[in-house]
């Protein structure tokens, strides 16, 4: 008995150290954690999308916290939440926050099917990243939507798909909250972040071609042959032509569309503008009776 009492005594002796060296060493090494941070945390949305530019939701309350302290938040945005969410965190910050203008994924290419033809099969792993690595893909065209869908995968919210009649990816703009995974998932770069725009409207160089132009139409007959006719034409200095292709700023561009109707390709486009007004025909003028 004896032997088991000095056993029981030694290994609650160690228990006990062991104990108080935990305890101590809890209290040296503690990190602290603001509890704001946490709180932040609950407010944002939980996606994890990487849209604002950090790895997930956690390291967002972080950098806005700090930011809240360092008596800024310039430059942090939540785009999944929007400024509805924005508007909660600066209010439990304390601080004011900058409204930012909207923005949505645009697909900039408009070579369907009928207008970029398909000169090969491809018949390799079906993802876009593995069909731009073995060359042009199944068309003449090397930079145009190759519709194998990694931006559909990327998308956590379900606002891209593939269109089977034209084989590009097209954006559902009521779930798209701009977090730009489809931007990082397309290979050749043909996705945007562009302003949404009043009403939604937009206007855009839907064409990312580089080459020269007859080589450019050769591929796509709906593509950007670097012409100059639209920067030209606009008046308020927001096109750029730049390695045979025109690009349109949307912090200048004030929507009058004049570049549309210049664009010898149609590679410009205009979306969500209200249909033009039918011409109707002049009457003729009726004889005049003596």
């Amino acid at each position: 008995m004896n032997f088991i009492l000095i056993a029981v005594i030694v290994l609650g002796g160690i228990a006990l150290i062991a104990a108080l060296v935990l305890f101590v060493c809890s209290k040296r090494f503690a990190v602290y954690e603001d509890p704001r941070i946490a709180q932040v945390n609950e407010l944002l949305p939980g996606a994890n999308c990487g849209g604002c530019g950090f790895a997930g939701c956690g390291g967002m309350a972080d950098a806005l916290v700090k930011g809240a302290d360092a008596g800024s938040l310039e430059g942090l945005n939540c785009p999944v939440g929007g400024s509805e969410v924005m508007s909660r965190v600066a209010d439990l910050l304390g601080m004011a926050i900058a409204s930012g203008e909207p923005k949505v994924a645009v697909v900039r290419c408009n070579g369907t099917c009928e207008v970029r033809p398909k000169i090969a099969e491809y018949t390799g792993m079906r993802s876009c990243a593995a069909m731009h690595a073995c060359g042009a893909g199944e068309t003449a065209c090397g930079f145009g939507c190759l519709g194998c869908g990694d931006c559909v995968e990327a998308c956590q919210f379900d606002a891209i798909h593939i269109n089977p009649e034209t084989g590009l990816a097209e954006v559902d703009e009521e779930k798209c909250t701009a977090c730009g995974a489809c931007t990082k998932a397309c290979p050749r770069a043909i996705i945007e972040l562009r302003k949404k725009g009043p009403k939604g409207r937009r206007v855009f160089v839907s064409c990312v071609n580089k080459d020269k132009g007859a080589v450019s139409m050769k591929a796509c007959k709906v593509s950007c042959i670097g012409c100059g006719k639209c920067v030209k034409e606009c008046q308020f200095e927001a096109i750029t032509l730049g390695q045979n292709l025109s690009y349109i700023d949307p912090e200048k561009c004030r929507l009058c569309r004049k570049c549309v109707s210049v664009c010898p390709t149609h590679a410009i486009q205009a979306v969500n503008f209200p249909a033009p007004k039918p011409v109707e025909p002049k009457e003729e003028g009726k004889e005049a009776t003596a």
